[in-house]
């Protein structure tokens, strides 16, 4: 026996025989696609600050490579000397 429960806009079939993959895969995407149109400013948030650590972490990585200096060569190279 199958029944169908409704969350919002959409509707749940729980009979199992009555869903094929393909469906399953559309009805996903097009949740998905929903949530990212509706929380857009939340999406790009969330990208911004991926990439943000994406470039932190090759930026950590690079320095790990190249040679050390000084704490007072630093702060000659900030103030412009």
């Amino acid at each position: 026996m199958a029944s169908n429960t409704s969350y919002g806009k959409f509707l749940i079939m729980t009979n199992p025989a009555n869903i094929d993959e393909t469906r399953i895969k559309t009805l996903f995407k097009e949740a998905l696609v929903e949530v990212i149109e509706d929380n857009q400013e939340l999406v790009s948030s969330i990208l911004i600050d991926a990439l943000e650590d994406i470039g932190l972490s090759r930026a950590i990585e690079e320095g790990e490579k190249s040679k050390t200096v000084s704490r007072d060569e630093i702060f000659k190279v900030l103030s412009g000397e």
